[in-house]
């Protein structure tokens, strides 16, 4: 009988079983040919859970030969870490082998503990991967930032986390081949919205519904739910799907209800989501749904992250409750998003056009001599620090991206750019030299 759970037993054992993250480790990338040719760095890997971030590390150990050392740094304490590094420099002299130290949640160490890394990574003596669901440029120390490679892996696509889902299905030495199931139709779908990117949530959910029913099984979509119900759920412990559960908080803030909004939060907290989980959606949420309409929502959304940070539950949920309630209130307006999708676009379909000279900063008599700068018009010196120059490419010019609703604040920014246009049509409207 297999007593580790299945998420643990269907770890890659090679990169060809490793699925999602080919922008990052795929046939050809900077760090696969690193790990090739055995020249491998420090690194911070940085995503969400259940992307690969262990199992990276893990396999980039294999491949090259290297002794693995894993610590969590909640549960482990910096003086057992730094005995086994100061190990590493001797194990490599006398097998010749790395040694990688692995620290998972390597945000949890203090300043003072990832300082005490800095000595051992800038020698060599060891390769260290840290794994973090935390930004590390906010929650690592910039030295050893400077030290280390970041790579952000994606969360995996619903067709990566059903890959995965089949092969343990099939898998009779690892998986649940033995137990000879089947998936009925739409059942893998299920399977794959409801992991939400993390191939752990997905292989819990297969497992936990296999146990249920027992072999010789084809699992329907209605066997997936009625295990959720019965407490077996990757998220909420009523029994609804995590996944619609932020939808239907979102979309009822998106429409304004805050009473619906209320509800939603509550029962996303009563079935045992994260509270920083939600934070982090409704952060997403006033900058992307309400936006310029209102900018002090974003400001309350960060105030109640701090505000959970600082007192954590219940009594930080509060906060949260408040945030919800404001911004199912506040003006809409996802003006700023579409106007940053529509910029990102031009930008990566457009190459790199050259930044129009009188705009160039002219630091050096040559800069200056080849008119880096020239014709600069210094808006502070005309009238209401408007001018009719012009600051896209020359490919570019006259776009807009930016399209403002008239509601809350956001209507003042209409009055602005009405007035800003009218500069803008005295160049078009120039003969040009």
């Amino acid at each position: 009988m297999d007593i580790a759970p299945l998420a643990d037993r269907m770890r890659p054992r090679t990169f060809d079983e490793f699925v999602g993250q080919d922008k990052i480790v795929g046939p050809g990338t900077p760090l696969r040919k690193a790990i090739e040719s055995d020249n491998v760095t420090s690194m911070i890997f940085w995503g969400p859970p259940g992307t690969g971030k262990t199992t990276l590390a893990e396999l980039i150990a294999r491949s090259t030969r290297g002794q693995f050392v894993p610590f969590s740094a909640v549960s482990s304490g910096i003086k057992e870490v730094k005995e086994i590094i100061s190990k590493a420099g001797n194990y490599y002299q006398l097998s010749g082998r790395r040694t990688y130290i692995f620290i998972d949640e390597i945000h949890r160490f203090n300043k003072a503990q990832q300082d005490a890394f800095l000595p051992y990574v800038e020698k060599g003596d060891i390769i260290l991967i840290g794994a973090t669901t935390e930004n590390p440029s906010f929650e690592v120390i910039s030295a050893l930032m400077s030290r280390m490679r970041v790579y952000v892996l994606e969360r995996l696509s619903e067709e990566a986390v059903k890959a995965i889902v089949t092969r343990a299905l099939s898998d009779t030495e690892r998986g649940l081949g033995k137990m000879n199931l089947s998936l009925a139709e739409g059942a893998l779908e299920y399977v794959g919205a409801a992991a939400d990117g993390d191939a752990r949530r997905g292989l819990t959910l297969l497992e936990a519904t296999a146990s249920y029913l027992g072999a010789e099984k084809a699992i329907t979509v209605k066997d997936l739910q009625e295990v959720h119900q019965k407490g077996m759920a990757l998220y909420d412990k009523d029994g609804e799907e995590h996944y619609n559960l932020i939808s239907a908080l979102h979309k009822s803030l998106r429409g304004g209800d805050p009473d619906a909004s209320l509800y939603w939060l509550a029962r996303m907290l009563d079935g045992g989501e994260h509270p920083l989980y939600i934070v982090r959606r409704l952060v997403r949420f006033a900058s992307e749904d309400v936006g310029l309409a209102d900018p002090y929502a974003l400001t309350l959304a960060l105030n109640a992250r701090d505000a959970y940070h600082f007192l954590g539950s219940p009594e930080g949920e509060l906060a949260i409750a408040q945030l919800v309630i404001y911004l199912a209130c506040a003006p809409k307006s996802n003006a700023a998003y579409t106007a940053f999708d529509k910029a990102l676009e031009d930008a990566k379909e457009k190459g790199s056009l050259p930044v129009p000279l009188h705009i160039r900063n002219a630091p050096t008599s040559l800069m200056k001599a080849l008119d880096y700068g020239k014709g600069y018009k210094y808006p502070h010196e005309y009238e209401e620090a408007l001018t009719d120059q012009q600051y896209f490419p020359d490919e570019l010019a006259g776009t807009e991206y930016y399209h403002p609703k008239e509601v809350g604040r956001e209507a003042k920014l209409v009055e602005y750019l009405k007035k800003y246009k009218e500069y803008r049509k005295k160049l078009v409207q120039q003969p040009k030299k």
